[in-house]
């Protein structure tokens, strides 16, 4: 059987579902009203191999802020859910991915202690409708939500389409590497014994 969660959330602001499957082929179905963002989010499955389903009705009249912060909000629930006591994973990941101009590295730690170090200049404040601002916000939730170390560092880049791109993708392949079951594991990861 394999490592399954779904979330929902409802608040005055969104409602949200996200159905995740860690141990997927990149599957993916999103609909959440901001077109890059679901772009994203398909990148974030599909590199993760993660079977990934999220449908989001938020208050876009006002802005995509509360949308997107409160996916990350329950896609990190997700992941934590998903991983358990996390038993055997390999606990620590990190991808280095070029797009384009763009390089950027993403570096993962589940410890069980969620925070983000960002640091992504960019260019341009919109991508299409999308506020460059809230991609760190939806990887501070996602992050904090999710119980893991996050860093993502931009190495390279002009355009600030491949640069988020390129730190979507860091993650997927990070967080891939991160929640993989390692058969050389016993228990979990941690001189602590638990994390």
């Amino acid at each position: 059987m394999g490592r399954l969660a779904k979330i929902t959330r409802t608040t005055k602001e969104t409602d949200i579902s996200v159905e995740l499957e860690l141990d997927g082929s990149g599957v993916t179905e999103v609909a959440t009203g901001v077109p890059f963002f679901d772009h994203m989010l398909e990148a974030l499955g599909r590199h993760g191999l993660f079977d990934l389903t999220v449908k989001a009705v938020g208050d876009l009249e006002v802005d995509a802020h509360h949308t997107v912060e409160d996916v990350g909000i329950c896609l990190g629930q997700a992941l934590a859910q998903a991983l358990g006591d996390k038993t055997g994973i390999r606990r620590f990941g990190s991808a280095t991915v070029p797009m384009d101009d763009a390089c950027v590295v993403a570096a993962v730690d589940i410890s069980g202690r969620g925070g983000l170090v960002y640091e992504v200049d960019l260019p341009i404040e919109f991508i299409g409708t999308f506020d460059t601002t809230l991609a760190r916000e939806f990887m501070t939730a996602y992050a904090m939500n999710g119980g893991f170390t996050l860093h993502v560092h931009k190495l390279a880049g002009d355009n600030s389409h491949h640069i988020v791109e390129a730190a979507f993708k860091a993650l997927a392949r990070a967080l891939r590497d991160a929640v993989e079951l390692d058969p050389r594991v016993t228990g979990v990861p941690s001189t602590k014994g638990s994390l």
